[in-house]
């Protein structure tokens, strides 16, 4: 499980136990929590900031630290039966869903399973007997092979060796790696891991992720690679590099899942205008001549002339050979 996940169960779990345990230690209460005095006291922070909706005085949880002892003083109904109201049943069913369509984030069973009870629940259900809620009876989505091994390292914490294709250098590796934690980035959920090979934290794309074979040895990577959270800058536009600007195709569009670019607008034929950074007009060149008629380069004109020029050079190849095996 995340580190994240693991405090989330954490903080749900700490109001009833201090309700159990009125006047505790904090030593005590670390100790069987398993956490440092020093997490407990940022939990309780954090747990502070959390209540009904008013958010005011009456709304948020709070305790009573009276020197060493911890008591709760208001719960905010945590020490209630979760009752969700319609909008709230829908909102969850919704985000549920949408996690289904992403690998990796989720055990599909899991979800289908809480999906259905919320259904029966919430009363929105697709079919009644005898006057009760039947919620609706359909399969959980069949999980890659890959993505189940991948959140399974990370919920033991174990050591994982992947078979990863890079799209930007075409090329399929072999890498192990030390599993931190799985972020969503936009549309795509990624593998946040200390890369062995790399010496570095590297995010590995699910749908990149050929084969996954969880290893029998504990995930170690070192812990300034975990303490500094999730690093996406990777998909943030990088000053230092040159930017083109790209007119793709309705028949190019299944780019956007695979490549960095973002779409500046979208033309009436379906087409878009999209940017994108690259390192060197030289791979820049090969990457939009590999889509044909599909993608055309609109700026900056040096890499304009630059795709122009590969492909009268390539055409010209073509001829030739043509010319000698029709000699």
């Amino acid at each position: 499980m995340s580190q994240v996940s693991t405090r989330l169960v954490r903080l749900l779990n700490m109001v009833p136990y201090f309700q159990a345990n009125p006047k505790i230690t904090f030593e005590e209460a670390a100790l069987d929590l398993g956490v440092t005095e020093k997490q407990l006291r940022d939990d309780l922070q954090q747990l502070f900031l959390c209540g009904l909706p008013g958010y005011g005085p009456g709304d948020l949880i709070d305790f009573e630290m009276s020197g060493k002892t911890i008591e709760v003083t208001f719960s905010a109904g945590m020490d209630h039966p979760l009752r969700l109201t319609s909008p709230e049943a829908t909102g969850i069913l919704v985000a549920l869903r949408a996690l289904l369509e992403v690998p990796g984030m989720v055990d599909p069973a899991a979800a289908r399973s809480a999906i259905a009870k919320i259904e029966s629940a919430a009363g929105t259900a697709t079919g009644e007997e005898d006057g009760a809620v039947v919620a609706s009876d359909e399969p959980a989505p069949v999980e890659n092979a890959a993505a189940a091994a991948v959140r399974s390292a990370v919920r033991n914490d174990h050591a994982l060796t992947i078979d990863y294709y890079s799209a930007s250098h075409d090329v399929l590796t072999t890498r192990t790696v030390d599993p931190i934690r799985v972020v969503l980035v936009g549309d795509h959920s990624y593998l946040e891991a200390w890369c062995r090979t790399a010496e570095a934290v590297r995010l590995f794309r699910f749908d990149r992720i050929v084969e996954a074979r969880e290893l029998d040895e504990p995930s170690a990577p070192p812990e300034p690679a975990v303490q500094a959270g999730p690093d996406t800058s990777l998909f943030d536009s990088d000053p230092s590099l040159p930017s083109a600007t790209l007119l793709v195709h309705p028949s190019a569009a299944w780019m956007f899942d695979y490549f960095p670019l973002h779409v500046v607008r979208e033309l009436a034929d379906g087409a878009c205008e999209a940017t994108m950074t690259y390192a060197s007009d030289a791979w820049m060149s090969r990457f939009v001549l590999g889509f044909g008629s599909g993608v055309r380069v609109l700026e900056p004109e040096s890499l304009v002339e630059r795709v122009r020029e590969s492909a009268v050079a390539a055409l010209a190849a073509y001829e030739s050979l043509a010319a000698e095996v029709g000699g």
